[in-house]
């Protein structure tokens, strides 16, 4: 499935919800069932810089394709690293990179978000991108 799939799909489950409270709780389910990072990657040169919340994020490169795992230690936080996980993880650095990730505004996620969530998910995004531009460069 293409990132573009993918994030057409998290857009209508999203729209399946009358209100926040309803998206809240599907972001902290998503949350629930991240795969969890292995326990030796939860260093600290795996804390994302710029997210309140403990966020460890990992990426391997597998044929082609980087796959991440992660985990945090808020649960909201944890429900946004698994959104982006189900986007970007098993696509080529080159999709990673070039992805618009359009879904986070039409979810409404970005406005919903306090500032320093909204500065977390920016900052997940841009350590996703980089990790995509690191591989690329190395392949």
């Amino acid at each position: 499935m293409s990132i573009e799939e993918t994030e057409q799909e998290i857009v209508e489950e999203f729209e399946l919800f009358d209100d926040w409270m309803g998206r809240y709780e599907h972001l902290i389910d998503l949350g629930k069932s991240l795969p969890l990072i292995d326990e030796k990657n939860k260093t600290n040169d795996k804390l994302i810089k710029g997210c309140q919340a403990q966020v460890w994020l990992h990426s391997d490169f597998k044929n082609g394709k980087i796959i991440y795992t992660a985990d945090s230690d808020a649960i909201i936080t944890k429900g946004m690293v698994a959104l982006m996980i189900r986007v970007l993880t098993n696509h080529t650095p080159d999709e990673i990179i070039n992805s618009k990730l359009d879904f986070v505004e039409k979810i409404g996620l970005i406005k919903h978000l306090s500032p320093t969530r909204s500065n977390g998910l920016v900052s997940m995004i841009k350590q996703m991108k980089l990790d995509a531009i690191a591989y690329k460069v190395k392949s």
